[in-house]
């Protein structure tokens, strides 16, 4: 029964890494990176590592793609022209 359940979070975990490398888009990305730092949370807790599995989920879900998302809206507010300017 164990083994079924780390080979499944491994298969999410694979799933969703490639989903967040197939996106075009960084504010897309930064959301399955979002999903992807839960999955690998919950993978950490199966495989017995809870302390890292609570490391991950406060980093690798909501820190990283956090600072990911204020970074891309930083840049496209850059690249905007202001009002009357050419």
């Amino acid at each position: 029964m164990d083994d079924a359940v780390i080979v499944v979070a491994l298969l999410l975990v694979a799933a969703c890494a490639t989903a967040a490398v197939a996106q075009r888009d960084p504010a897309r990305q930064a959301l399955v990176l979002s999903v992807l730092g839960s999955v690998l949370a919950v993978l950490f807790t199966v495989l017995q590592a809870p302390d890292v599995g609570l490391s991950q989920l406060a980093v690798g879900s909501a820190l990283t793609p956090l600072l990911i998302m204020l970074s891309v809206r930083k840049v496209r507010r850059r690249g905007r022209p202001k009002d009357g300017a050419r």
